[in-house]
C-alpha cells in the first residue's frame, strides 16, 4: 500500500466513523455533553527541558498486535505512565489497523482523574465532530495530521480544539508539513503568542515511512533544525531506549511520542522514567555547553 492510499485509506474509514457517529448523537447534542464538564486538563511541561507523551496502543500496523488481553489492564498501564512523570497519555481510538476505541480513551482519562496528566486522542481525524467526540471522553488534546487533511479542513479541526481548550499536536512528516504548520498558526494565535503560550500547541515529526512502514534512520536529525524554535517539538516514532531520547534531545527536540516500546515492555513505568532522565540529562548537558 502506498503513502497516499495508506492516508486516504484511513481518512475515508475514519469519514465513515464520524457520520456513523453524527448520526447516533446529533453534535448538539453531544455539545451539550461537552458543557458539563470541567475544563480540559492542560498539558504542563517540566522546566528540565525534555518531556514524554506515553501512548496506548494495543495493535501497531508495522509491528502487529502489541499486548493480548491488555483491555482490562489499560487504567493500570496509563497509571504507570502517570507515575514515571508523563506529560500526558496518548490514546489510539482508530479501529481497523490500532484495535483502539473512543471507551479506551474514555478509561485512560477516568484513571487519570487524579493526576494532572492530560490524555490526547490520536487518531486519522478528519472531522471537527471527532474532536468535540475527544472533548466529550475526557482528552486534553488532539493530534492533527498535516498532509493527510486539505487546508479548510485542518482549519476547521484546529479552531474546534482551541475553542474547547484541547491542546494540538501538529504531526509533520517533512518541510511541507512544517510549513503547512507555521501557516497555520500564524494568522490565528501569532508567532510570538505562541512562543509563551506553553503547549498549547506542539509540533511533532514522524519518522515512519508510510509506504513501508518503516522507521527512516536520521529522519528526525534531519528535520530538527528545520522546525520552528517557537514552538515546542516532538519526536514521534522508532524511539525504543533511552538512549534515543538522549540522542534527540540532544538533536534539539523538548517531547519524544513513544508507543510501541512501551506497550511491548513488561516495565513501561521504568523504561519512560529512563527515557526521562536521559532526555533530562541531554538537555542539562546542552544548557552547559
Amino acid at each position: 500500500m502506498s503513502e497516499p492510499d495508506f492516508l486516504a485509506t484511513m481518512a475515508a474509514r475514519s469519514r465513515e466513523r464520524a457520520d456513523a457517529a453524527r448520526a447516533r448523537r446529533p453534535q448538539s447534542e453531544l455539545l451539550a455533553s461537552i458543557r458539563d464538564l470541567d475544563p480540559a486538563k492542560r498539558l504542563h511541561r517540566s522546566s528540565e527541558g525534555f518531556d514524554l507523551i506515553a501512548e496506548m496502543k494495543l495493535r501497531s500496523p508495522a509491528v502487529g498486535q502489541l499486548r493480548r488481553g491488555d483491555r482490562d489492564n489499560l487504567e493500570q498501564r496509563v497509571m504507570s505512565y502517570a507515575e514515571a512523570g508523563a506529560a500526558a497519555v496518548s490514546v489510539l481510538t482508530e479501529p481497523s489497523r490500532f484495535d483502539g476505541t473512543l471507551e479506551h480513551l474514555e478509561k485512560a482519562a477516568l484513571a487519570l482523574r487524579s493526576h494532572v496528566v492530560p490524555t490526547m486522542r490520536k487518531d486519522f481525524l478528519v472531522d471537527s465532530y471527532q474532536v468535540l467526540e475527544a472533548r466529550a471522553a475526557g482528552a486534553g488534546g488532539v493530534l492533527l495530521i498535516l498532509r493527510m487533511l486539505p487546508r479548510d479542513v485542518l482549519a476547521s479541526l484546529f479552531d474546534t480544539a482551541l475553542e474547547h481548550g484541547l491542546f494540538i499536536l501538529l504531526e509533520a512528516f517533512d518541510e511541507y508539513d512544517i510549513d503547512t504548520a507555521v501557516r497555520l498558526i500564524e494568522p490565528r494565535i501569532g508567532l510570538k503568542s505562541t512562543a509563551t503560550s506553553g503547549s498549547l500547541v506542539l509540533l511533532g515529526v514522524n519518522c515512519r515511512d508510510l509506504v513501508s512502514l518503516q522507521v527512516v534512520p536520521g529522519h528526525l536529525e534531519a528535520l530538527a533544525p528545520k522546525l520552528p524554535h517557537w514552538l515546542p517539538r516532538v519526536a514521534e516514532s522508532g524511539l525504543t531506549t533511552a538512549d534515543d531520547a538522549r540522542r534527540l534531545a540532544a538533536a534539539g527536540y523538548d517531547l519524544a511520542l513513544v508507543g510501541s516500546a512501551l506497550m511491548s515492555g513488561d516495565h513501561p513505568r521504568d523504561l519512560a522514567a529512563e527515557m526521562l532522565a536521559a532526555g533530562r540529562s541531554a538537555k542539562r548537558s546542552a544548557a552547559c555547553s
